[in-house]
């Protein structure tokens, strides 16, 4: 890898301007702060926040960066795509992990704040529609019959009301919490931007909407697909109807080729580009990221995208770079 690279010829550096000091051992003042300068651009923390979903991939991504330069930290912070965002645009993270595209009015805050950043497309994620594991009457839902499941309707309150023959039991719902890119993207494709019913659970942990459900057999649930994956022991997968008409399950094929709609979205980073140009470890990390998240991704349960959409990225990324 070239970041390891790097740092064995900084190391080289550094023992050459040793060896060419004052003449008594000692570098001049002006080589050292130079030299010192430089090795710091190789080490340090670089700021990452944003979307739970995003971040097993980030996560996978920084452990393997580690291995190769254990003196830059990369930890991964969750607060959401909507509370990455909001420290991004303030300049306070390098990078922001997101599930959604980012809204105008946060770039127009980026703007006000002198920010400049770039858009990479990570991955593909299916967000998964699941039930308890010993539910025996949900076969399938369509999109009509999941808005009325979720939306505020005093008159579905159980799920027979949904379906006729379906028990006359109250239904219970875990969501991602307001400031996750999930719930946006959920709220978008099959709320329709009508209210959430006041009763769900919100959470930005989907650890505790995997609980939750699991834990209830009348509950309902949903939340990235490796979220899912990780618990399928736990939970039942529901198919959904897509725009052809047939009940699609998420998995890595059809959340790849576009059967599983609507949901199926495109998973993202922002990177501040002043960080690129002027932090070394930052411009590298992003590099091993898009040559490596193809591979990473898929390990922890999405699914990379064609080979082509990184090699364009890693050119995007060198023309920051060297602007």
């Amino acid at each position: 890898m070239k970041v390891k690279a790097m740092f064995s010829s900084l190391l080289l550096s550094t023992a050459l301007l040793t060896a060419c000091g004052n003449g008594d051992g000692s570098e001049s003042t002006a080589e050292n702060t130079k030299n010192n300068d430089t090795l710091e651009q190789n080490s340090g923390t670089i700021q990452i926040d944003g979307s739970s979903t995003v971040f097993p991939i980030m996560e996978a991504i920084s452990e393997e960066f580690a291995a190769i330069e254990p003196d830059v930290k990369a930890p991964i912070g969750v607060s959401g795509s909507g509370g990455g965002f909001e420290k991004f645009t303030l300049g306070e993270t390098d990078i922001s992990n997101a599930s959604r595209p980012i809204k105008d009015e946060e770039i127009e805050k980026a703007e006000e704040n002198g920010i400049e950043f770039t858009e990479f497309e990570l991955a593909y994620d299916g967000l998964s529609v699941v039930v308890h594991k010993d539910n025996d009457f949900i076969d399938q839902l369509t999109v009509d019959e999941l808005k009325a499941i979720w939306i505020e309707d005093e008159d579905v309150k159980t799920w027979a009301d949904v379906r006729d023959g379906w028990p006359d039991e109250p239904m219970e719902f875990y969501s991602p919490g307001t400031d996750s890119g999930t719930y946006d993207y959920f709220n978008e494709v099959i709320l329709d931007d009508e209210q959430m019913r006041k009763e769900a659970t919100l959470s930005e942990d989907d650890n505790v909407l995997v609980q939750g459900v699991a834990g209830s057999q009348y509950a309902i649930g949903y939340f990235g697909y490796s979220y899912y994956a990780e618990n399928a022991d736990k939970l039942k997968v529901v198919p959904i109807v897509n725009e052809d008409g047939k009940a699609i399950t998420p998995d890595l094929d059809t959340i790849q080729n576009g059967d599983y709609n609507p949901l199926s979205r495109p998973l993202f980073i922002y990177v501040n580009n002043e960080s690129i140009k002027e932090k070394d470890y930052v411009y590298e990390y992003v590099k091993f990221t898009l040559e490596s998240v193809g591979d990473l991704s898929e390990e922890v349960g999405f699914v990379g995208l064609p080979s082509e959409k990184y090699a364009e990225a890693l050119k995007t990324l060198e023309e920051i770079r060297s602007s």
